[in-house]
């Protein structure tokens, strides 16, 4: 099943599971309420066209074609007008606008191009839709993954595709649970005895673009840790426990940021009709 088709259905995923520890009212605003965003980052679409415009990539890659470096500006270009181009509920980030972004695309996939290893390893999968059980949760987690290839020796590698403003930290990489659900999504699809390498491909948007590939791999109790954690995010989920974090930097430019005032209006005029 696509992705699209088992987003539809109760689920949880990682950036379910992120969002909820990090400000459980956007949760409950996007997931449980399906308020409409008030308005879209330009970051965020942005990083979707980038996304779009490297499974092209790859898809062609898998047939043995390799696109030139005109193609993927031409893939990224049309992709970038579809998503951003005169849309009005588009917030970009401040010095930045429509043609700058696209320019800023060019030069970020020209490095990523320019620096992409030319290894020789067996796709198996791009854009890999998952759907499986963690114990003690009664519905699924979902996601998908953006690469599946598998080298020489066997060994599964999975690349996530990043847009960042800065450089990853190792702690950035070694914690991140995206990567841990693709790791238990991966031997919940019968690679449990096959080696596992993670990998973020992380295009970077300073100054001076850059692109660099953070390597990593996961123990049983980083997946034990990510389960626990989400046994914990469901039991709150139930319970009714939504929280707003107003004091986080992302408070600025939250896409529910008039629910959220009314949600606390809402409940300070309660308060005082009782």
């Amino acid at each position: 099943m696509v992705l699209s088709e088992l987003r539809k259905t109760e689920h949880l995923s990682a950036s379910s599971i992120g969002t909820y520890v990090e400000c459980s009212l956007l949760y409950k605003f996007s997931k449980i309420d399906k308020i409409p965003m008030e308005q879209r980052s330009s970051d965020m679409e942005f990083g979707s066209a980038v996304h779009i415009t490297l499974e092209n990539y790859y898809r062609e890659k898998m047939i043995g074609e390799k696109l030139l470096l005109k193609d993927v500006h031409e893939i990224f270009e049309k992709t970038w007008k579809n998503r951003a181009e005169d849309k009005t509920d588009i917030q970009f980030t401040k010095g930045h606008d429509f043609k700058s972004m696209l320019m800023m695309a060019k030069d970020l996939l020209s490095v990523w191009y320019q620096k992409l290893p030319n290894d020789h390893y067996n796709i198996i999968g791009i854009e890999e839709s998952f759907s499986f059980f963690m114990p003690g949760i009664p519905i699924p987690f979902i996601g998908a993954m953006d690469l599946i290839e598998e080298d020489e020796a066997g060994t599964i590698i999975v690349t996530d595709h990043k847009t960042a403003g800065k450089a990853y930290s190792i702690a950035d990489v070694d914690q991140n649970q995206q990567l841990t659900l693709y790791q238990l999504a991966l031997k919940s699809m019968g690679y449990v005895d096959r080696e596992i390498l993670l990998k973020f491909d992380t295009l970077i948007k300073t100054l001076k673009p850059k692109f660099e590939q953070y390597w990593t791999t996961r123990s049983e109790l980083d997946e034990h840790r990510l389960i626990r954690k989400a046994v914990q995010v469901w039991d709150g989920i139930q319970k009714g426990v939504f929280i707003p974090n107003d004091t986080s930097w992302k408070c600025k430019n939250c896409s529910y940021k008039v629910a959220c005032d009314e949600w606390f209006i809402e409940k300070f005029n309660e308060r005082r009709a009782s």
